[in-house]
């Protein structure tokens, strides 16, 4: 049990997951986990759970060690404004989760030495199954490690350079929702075939987690273990090169690449495009 006190600054969709991620891990306790947002009264789930709620970002950064930012990438010099100085270099860590807003942004608004960390997680940090890239702008190995092993309970992590934060902010964060639509693409299949839509909807989840796991215990290539599938003249080849035929690929890449390009325009415009 690792006691470090955390605040979640702007817990919201994402800085709430992180908290009940970190709880269900087994890892940190609720009572030292402070969630603080403006519309507090959104938090009354999360006290029922144990965690600590406030509207005082001040009092929450000064009670903890870790400080996770995850307000809006507009509310984000407002926040440091408030909490700087609080922070202190020999005491703190500062993660932030922000999309759009990179560690210079931070580090310049912030006293000199306080080690700012860039993580990107997803929303399967609620279920202990996140994909977190990890980086910083300074040579700060303690602070690195202090967030993987935080992040390291709610799933896996990678420590990238900063530059590929835009990178990540597509292919992790985003891209959830990419295999959540594929998953839920397959269950409208297995609809018109027959499958009544919760039977449908089981069966293409497991089978994904099943395809994902593969990847992840074996290490090998996904054409690999997709050739273990396909016979000659197989229904398996057959749906694969209609599914190709109909832009599948091609599709999946577009997508990835056009949410890189606006992540891309989130970071040039320091977070204040939607």
């Amino acid at each position: 049990m690792n006691r470090i006190c955390i605040a979640i600054i702007g817990a919201g969709n994402i800085g709430t997951a992180i908290a009940d991620g970190l709880a269900k891990s087994g890892h940190f306790l609720a009572e030292d986990i402070t969630l603080t947002r403006r519309r507090i009264q959104l938090l009354d789930g999360m006290k029922e759970q144990g965690f600590n709620i406030g509207e005082d970002n001040r009092e929450a950064v000064r009670k903890s060690k870790v400080v996770i930012l995850a307000v809006e990438p507009l509310q984000i010099n407002k926040v440091l404004e408030e909490i700087a100085p609080e922070l202190k270099p020999e005491s703190h860590i500062l993660i932030s989760v922000i999309t759009g807003v990179n560690t210079g942004q931070i580090t310049r608004r912030v006293s000199e030495g306080v080690a700012v960390v860039r993580a990107m997680p997803n929303t399967a940090i609620a279920v202990r199954e996140s994909m977190t890239c990890i980086a910083s702008d300074r040579v700060d190995g303690s602070a690195i490690d202090v967030a993987k092993s935080i992040f390291d309970t709610v799933g896996k992590t990678i420590v990238i350079d900063e530059e590929e934060m835009i990178a990540a902010t597509a292919l992790g964060a985003c891209g959830i929702a990419f295999f959540l639509r594929a998953i839920r693409a397959a269950s409208q299949g297995g609809i018109e075939i027959g499958f009544h839509s919760l039977d449908a909807l089981k069966i293409a989840a497991q089978t994904a987690l099943g395809a994902a796991t593969l990847l992840l215990t074996k290490e090998n290539h996904p054409e690999y273990e997709i050739d273990r599938v396909t016979t000659p003249r197989g229904c398996t080849i057959a749906g694969l090169n209609q599914m190709e035929h109909e832009g599948f690929s091609s599709a999946m890449i577009k997508g990835i690449t056009v949410s890189a390009d606006r992540a891309s325009k989130l970071y040039s415009n320091g977070g204040n495009e939607k």
